[in-house]
């Protein structure tokens, strides 16, 4: 009875030992490749949750014996079981240049520090068997080939190569029918120009130059007095004075002087004077005095001096008007510019295009 009570216990030490053990299996999907084939050695540890397990690690083409290299090596991971243990696998992707038969060495793993090894693997390499007693059927190496001329690779860029072409040939000419019609130049000239008292001042000192107010016929020397102080007065304060009345003149100007009363009094007393005697002189034949007419004379020349404006330019810009000819001229040469430059701009993208496409082809 004892004696079957110790075994008992031994049995179930041994089942409790064998389950907290942690093993490490190797196994591989094909014995046997060809020279150059792939096999694929699957390395499992078992080991209870949260173990920390180290496999084994080579560099890619790595020989893991003489004539087996190691190419690559992938990890599946870590899949759970219901005993409290996880397997963690990586997967070895071996090859072989040499036709014989390996054997593998044990895959160590270390489980937190303390290394467990797999079996060991065999692994066979077959070589291709050749015919050498037909050398007929052996056929020497290829020189290197051309690919065949395709018309669908090389269509586009052909097409493409025409439009740049025509789209060449259509600026050229647009370019020469802009570089054949004569520009429309437009120069602005500053102009000097007198101011109002001075052509004014001019016009009497031709009258005074001409001794108009001593000569027999006073009608065309008040005709030339009024009129020159009509056009000072229509230059300086911008109303027709040419085609007014003198009371209406005389109206205008009091508004116009209306910020100096005293002045305007007695611009308005001698102008009205003036233009009196100029109205009897030239409907009523009015005969004057020599006296009277130096008078006229000389208020025309104060109202001219008191009612001037010198701080002004004396300088203009006149840029000359085009006609419509020559406007239609500019629109057109101006169109043709826009269209060449489009063209141009486009005839380079599309040639860009073609040499990379090109670039494509030939390499």
């Amino acid at each position: 009875m004892m004696k079957r009570t110790f075994l008992f216990l031994l049995l179930a030490a041994a089942v409790l030992t064998a389950k907290s053990q942690v093993t490490v299996e190797a196994a591989i999907d094909s014995i046997e490749i060809l020279i150059g084939e792939q096999a694929h050695v699957t390395v499992t540890a078992t080991m209870k949750e949260g173990a920390k397990a180290e496999f084994p690690v080579f560099k890619p083409t790595e020989q893991i014996i003489p004539g087996v290299e190691v190419l690559k090596s992938t990890e599946l991971g870590v899949k759970g079981r219901d005993d409290g243990f996880v397997d963690r696998q990586v997967v070895y992707t071996l090859t072989s240049f040499d036709d014989t038969l390996y054997y593998l060495p044990p895959f160590v793993v270390k489980v937190d520090g303390k290394p467990y090894k797999s079996k060991s693997l065999a692994l066979k390499v077959v070589g291709i068997e050749v015919d050498t007693t037909h050398v007929e059927k052996f056929f020497g190496p290829k020189d290197v080939q051309d690919n065949p001329f395709l018309w669908s690779d090389w269509s586009l860029l052909f097409w493409l190569s025409v439009l740049i072409v025509l789209l060449l040939g259509v600026a050229y000419y647009l370019y020469v029918r802009l570089r054949s019609g004569k520009p429309i130049v437009t120069r602005i000239r500053i102009v000097k120009r007198l101011l109002p008292h001075q052509k004014a001042m001019r016009e009497i000192e031709q009258i005074k130059a001409d001794k108009m107010q001593n000569s027999e016929n006073p009608k065309e020397y008040y005709t030339r007095l009024t009129d020159t102080l009509r056009k000072y007065i229509e230059d300086r304060y911008g109303f027709n004075a040419m085609e007014m009345t003198s009371g209406e003149i005389i109206e205008r100007l009091e508004r116009a002087l209306s910020d100096d009363a005293q002045t305007a009094d007695t611009m308005k007393q001698e102008l009205r004077q003036l233009f009196n005697t100029a109205d009897l002189v030239k409907f009523a034949k009015y005969s004057t005095l020599i006296n009277e007419n130096d008078a006229n004379l000389v208020s025309a020349i104060d109202f001219i001096n008191q009612t001037k404006l010198e701080n002004v330019p004396t300088e203009e810009a006149v840029k000359p008007e085009l006609t419509e000819a020559d406007q239609r001229t500019v629109k057109t040469r101006r169109i043709l510019k826009a269209v060449i430059g489009i063209i141009v701009v486009s005839s380079a993208v599309l040639l860009g295009i073609v040499c990379y496409g090109l670039y494509q082809l030939l390499n």
